[in-house]
């Protein structure tokens, strides 16, 4: 987001406190930050805070002195992207009702860039009917509303009023500030994270999968307008918003609720680590431990990839996934061949930021007949994009991915 001037709000909610994460995620993502504060907002957390993170003075007095100029005007020309978070039940009535009595709401009223909402408050406020109409109203003026999450609030009670998670906000913000709309007419099916194969009620055998790197394409898949199937095995976190969700548990899970949607899908990109073993016959009582070796027989789980592989009609598009610990690229190109994908993603998981629970990855992609794509290390939001750059390249006419997809080393 290098250059994009955002204008962050902060209003008086036990949350604000909270906007110092988000304002320093948007200024190491390279935004121009521009906090701007209510009076309530400074109860909860010191100004001074937030400018030091933004590296410019908070706003918040209508009448300060400043250079010649109408400030609140000023500020809504100069802005990409307006943010609320928290915002109260109060700043969310204002703008539904158009009212302009500070610095903020006055900004929000002439401002003409996309507008995020991230709402924070007691349940039974939030469920509050004038609140609910508030917020359709705001919705249908084209201002996105991150939902609150779930969870103990300050005030004790549990439910839903929690400031959505930071990662969550900053999602919501990216896909307003990049909306490239390429994949508008296509279905998109993703496999994400692990599967637990039961060893008795208790225990399971299972992966390191995060689930990151699944959740990654369905987010840039979902921002580039596709319609995004998301069966989502055993992950780190929820499963982004805004994608048909099918959660599974177990390889027969996955492959079952895959099969069930695979002719809807125009595009399937098999992210998933699915276990390669199960247990032969799992106990229906835990098991206990008797000071005796224990032997457990295994036997191969479905072949969920290579049984989409066969099924795949002409117009389909199947990517998979080869996370390998050594001679990768003869693996990698191995699977290829033998599953009948189209393209697949190869990466070292034994390389330092690339593989399973991190941020990061490293990657290569291979054609059928060995060509390759190296990447250099990068966001797995940016890998996924990079993905899907190539997916519309073969798609756009070429008969096979190598006619478009040419030997070569990326450096961006």
């Amino acid at each position: 987001m290098l250059g994009k001037r955002i204008l962050v709000g902060i209003t008086g909610g036990i949350a604000a406190y909270k906007a110092a994460d988000i304002v320093s995620r948007l200024v190491k993502e390279g935004s121009i930050v521009q906090p701007v504060m209510t009076e309530s907002a400074k109860h909860f957390i010191a100004p001074l805070t937030l400018s030091t993170l933004a590296g410019r003075p908070v706003l918040s007095d209508m009448f300060a002195e400043r250079i010649p100029g109408v400030q609140h005007i000023d500020l809504a020309q100069n802005t990409d992207l307006c943010l609320i978070a928290p915002a109260t039940a109060n700043i969310i009535a204002k703008m539904a009702l158009g009212i302009a009595d500070d610095l903020l709401s006055t900004v929000l009223l002439a401002v003409s860039s996309p507008v995020v909402v991230a709402p924070a408050m007691n349940v039974n406020m939030y469920q509050h009917p004038a609140v609910q109409e508030n917020l359709g109203v705001l919705i249908k003026r084209g201002v996105k509303v991150v939902e609150p999450d779930s969870g103990r609030l300050a005030c004790g009670i549990e439910g839903k009023g929690r400031l959505a998670d930071t990662e969550r906000i900053i999602r919501e913000v990216k896909s307003l500030l990049f909306p490239v709309m390429d994949l508008q007419e296509k279905t998109v099916l993703v496999t994400a994270g692990g599967t637990r194969e039961a060893i008795d009620p208790v225990r399971y055998i299972g992966n390191r999968s995060s689930g990151k790197m699944g959740h990654a394409i369905a987010i840039a898949a979902m921002n580039r307008g596709a319609r995004v199937i998301l069966v989502n095995g055993c992950t780190s976190q929820p499963p982004p918003n805004g994608v048909e969700v099918i959660q599974v548990e177990s390889a027969q899970d996955m492959y079952e609720a895959v099969l069930k949607v695979f002719d809807e899908a125009d595009i399937v990109i098999k992210a998933a680590a699915v276990a390669d073993y199960r247990i032969s016959n799992p106990a229906d009582h835990k098991i206990k431990k008797s000071g005796d070796n224990l032997v457990l027989e295994l036997e191969p789980t479905i072949d969920i990839l290579g049984s989409i592989g066969k099924l795949k009609k002409p117009h389909q598009i199947i990517i998979g996934f080869a996370a390998e610990t050594d001679d990768l690229l003869h693996n990698a190109l191995h699977k290829l061949r033998k599953k009948n994908l189209d393209l697949i993603v190869a990466n070292d998981v034994t390389q330092l930021g690339a593989g399973f629970e991190t941020d990061t990855n490293i990657a290569i992609l291979l054609t059928k007949d060995g060509a390759k794509i190296s990447l250099p290390m990068m966001t797995k939001l940016q890998l996924a994009h990079k993905i899907l750059d190539q997916v519309l390249d073969y798609d756009a006419g070429a008969t096979n991915p190598i006619d478009r997809i040419r030997e070569e080393e990326e450096t961006q």
